[in-house]
């Protein structure tokens, strides 16, 4: 690798340091001509030609030396060895300092690893960085995050050893506050940087698996481990979530948490499943969050079972009224479901210590219809311990007052359990909370993403070719039809494969604007269709679904246009999701019956005009017209219609794509859906017994904050929803 010139950084930051050559040694490795020679082809496709091939590691480190100079090591790892490294060090006219030294060394690793990885087609997956030198450059993991697509991992590793020739004249505590920063005291030696930056990626490719992505970690009583228990810091500090909301949003998320930090309040959630569905994702995100908040939020998940698990989907898809009219629950299901949770508290939460016991969280919030059964054993062992059950799902109210019908007895057993909760929380839905639901105690909050996680942050190009080739290479791996983006464009629906996600109703509407567009176009300038997602361990559906789709493709009026579908389950990899929707040119959400589903403002962040049925919560997030266009359940004649018109009038999609991109609400993001949790926690926690009465929550939040919605500042709709069918 070439080595940076002397004052490269320095100049451009009008900084006072400079690169000097001292003990420098750059990347050795050579990287391979033929392979690019033969990536070049000018049969391979244009735009992915070039993207990186190979999953690498890193290992950042530094030492400070009395000359006012720090020297950095950077390690390369490939998962089994480290195979290069870096030492170079950059001079300061002053001692070294986060102020002083932060950005020029945040650049220089930057630098390094750019070039590196276009030189070799390496991609950086992940970075293990030192304690002492995220201290002093403090927000090098943010920056690896958010511009390299790495997922930072912080570790404590030795900076000095024991000079065996000198007798040590200071303390053990004045040794670890000067090895904190980088220094060494007399007695001891530093370590070589390159060694530290070793010991950083060799702990560092312990908590990837196979697929290089994190291990998900499961702690004590079950409690959810979130960045691996605040190992990885993918965010640093709050500055980066303040760019992500506006100033209502932020003023009222500093004043909840301020409150429950100052008052040191404990709070829980309670969800069925670690990673997988959007209950997962929210409460990763929160978590994360309040960690930087510096509030007490904990998260746990039952022992999974397959079997109740089963049994529980079941249950989802009566209340949604997608099931088979003669699929009922039986004694022996409900029995197995109630022992199940019974067992999970028993043995993780209500035991002295566990966070139902005494002294445990002051508010507990029950996520799912998976955990209703929670809530009675709470109010047994802690009856005045606030309880707010959110519920997620649609409930077909119709079908739950119809005596003797599914619907109503899966409800029977789900509202005896959840009717001893202070507050019921619903997705803001039209008939999606039945009557027997108390008004007063009604809430309602909509499900949310995150704009710093990997599956909305913006990412390069060559970090999305990455995933792209990834994505084809499975593809091909299952002999699936081969996606051509970018010599074609595509059309995409991302969601699981669930019978609720109108997936039939996809590949009618692709048909129909296929046959449309074979009159005035050729093939090569034809869309595909791409439908994908990946499942959570609660949903046993995905493979049914999955099969059924392949099947349908297969139907005679169907079969001309199969080899231009892909239907792809993928692994739990946020950032080719966001890829996959980040290169999609619209994107489609032709649900039958839906909760919220969040996917569709990701989409909208995006920029991506998107297309979506009159179903659930979809409609709160679509200005129908301008950022995308609603539809009638089964109307595949107008999405036809709708993504005809998109794909031939540029100027139509220019403008709805700019639209898309500025009309996302904070209510769906993370920051906007803490305050409201944080507001709750806030008042349930001083006693306050909140009443709603069908209320937003966000709207109470924002009123009691004293923070009052701003002249154009986008909020979801709020007319014409009759809560309670």
């Amino acid at each position: 690798m070439g080595r940076l010139d002397k004052m490269d950084i320095g100049d451009r930051a009008g900084m006072a340091f400079k690169m000097t050559p001292m003990t420098q040694m750059g990347f050795e490795s050579k990287p391979s001509a033929e392979i690019k020679r033969r990536l070049s082809n000018p049969n391979n496709d244009r735009l992915i030609q070039l993207a990186p091939t190979t999953p690498m590691y890193a290992g950042f480190s530094c030492n400070v030396h009395p000359d006012h100079s720090v020297e950095v090591g950077i390690a390369i790892h490939d998962g089994d060895y480290t195979i290069d490294y870096s030492i170079q060090r950059i001079a300061f006219n002053e001692a070294p300092h986060k102020n002083n030294a932060s950005q020029p060394i945040e650049e220089h690793v930057l630098k390094q690893l750019r070039h590196l990885g276009k030189e070799h087609l390496f991609k950086f997956v992940a970075g293990g960085v030192t304690e002492a030198l995220h201290h002093i450059a403090p927000n090098l993991c943010t920056k690896l995050w958010l511009e390299l697509d790495m997922v930072p991992m912080l570790f404590k590793v030795r900076t000095t050893a024991r000079d065996r020739h000198i007798q040590p004249a200071h303390t053990p505590d004045a040794e670890a506050e000067h090895e904190h920063a980088g220094h060494h005291k007399p007695g001891t030696k530093p370590r070589p940087v390159d060694e530290q930056a070793d010991s950083a990626v060799r702990k560092l490719v312990m908590y990837f698996g196979p697929s290089h992505n994190p291990r998900l970690s499961i702690g004590y009583r079950n409690q959810v481990e979130v960045d691996a228990n605040g190992k990885i810091h993918i965010i640093d500090g709050l500055e980066p979530y303040r760019k992500t909301c506006r100033e209502g949003t932020w003023n009222s998320l500093l004043k909840y948490s301020n409150d429950l930090k100052e008052r040191h309040v404990k709070i829980g959630f309670f969800s069925s499943t670690p990673q997988g569905g959007g209950v997962a994702l929210m409460r990763h995100a929160l978590i994360r969050l309040c960690r930087i908040l510096g509030v007490d939020a904990t998260w746990y998940v039952p022992k999974p079972s397959p079997a109740v698990f089963r049994h529980t989907k079941n249950n989802h898809n009566i209340l949604q009224g997608v099931a088979d009219p003669n699929l009922r629950p039986t004694k022996q299901h409900t029995d197995q479901f109630t022992e199940w949770i019974e067992y999970n508290a028993e043995r993780y939460w209500l035991s002295e210590g566990g966070p139902l016991a005494e002294g445990g969280v002051d508010v507990a919030f029950i996520d799912d219809p998976q955990m209703p059964g929670l809530i009675p054993l709470i109010k047994k062992h802690r009856p005045t311990l606030p309880v707010v059950y959110r519920s997620h799902i649609e409930i077909r109210s119709d079908l739950v007052h119809k005596a003797g019908s599914p619907q109503a007895e899966v409800w029977k057993y789900l509202w005896d359990r959840i009717q001893l909760a202070d507050m019921f929380i619903s997705h803001p839905v039209a008939k999606f909370v039945p009557s027997d639901v108390p008004l007063p105690i009604l809430g309602l909050l909509p499900a949310t993403t995150d704009w710093l996680d990997g599956l909305s942050k913006p990412m390069v190009t060559w970090d999305l070719s990455y995933y792209m080739r990834v994505f084809k290479t499975h593809c091909n791996d299952i002999k699936m039809a081969k996606l051509l983006w970018p010599a074609r464009g595509y059309i995409c629906q991302i969601a699981r494969f669930d019978p609720a996600k109108g997936i039939p109703d996809v590949i009618d509407s692709f048909v129909k604007l296929r046959r449309r567009l074979d009159d005035v176009l050729p093939a090569s300038k034809a869309p595909q269709l791409l439908i994908a997602g990946h499942g959570a361990i609660d949903d046993p559906d995905a493979s049914i679904i999955y099969d059924q789709t392949m099947a349908l493709l297969e139907k005679e009026e169907y079969a001309p246009y199969a080899s231009d579908v892909v239907v792809m389950r993928i692994g739990p990899s946020d950032q080719m999701l966001n890829a996959l929707l980040t290169n999609a040119k619209i994107v489609l959400q032709l649900s039958l019956r839906e909760g919220f589903e969040v996917k569709v403002s990701e989409a909208l962040h995006h920029g991506k005009p998107t297309i979506a049925t009159r179903a659930g919560g979809i409609p709160l997030q679509i200005i129908d017209g301008k950022s995308g266009y609603l539809v009638d359940v089964h109307d595949t004649s107008a999405v036809a219609n709708h993504l005809y018109n998109l794909w031939t009038d540029k100027a139509l999609f220019d403008r709805m794509s700019a639209q898309a991109a500025i009309n996302v609400s904070d209510e769906v993001g993370t920051c906007g859906n803490a305050a409201s949790w944080l507001y709750l926690a806030s008042k349930l926690s001083k006693g306050e017994m909140l009443k709603p009465h069908g209320k937003w929550i966000n709207d109470m939040m924002r009123e009691d904050a004293g923070e009052p919605y701003r002249e154009g500042e986008p909020r979801l709709k709020r007319d014409g929803i009759n809560i309670q069918g």
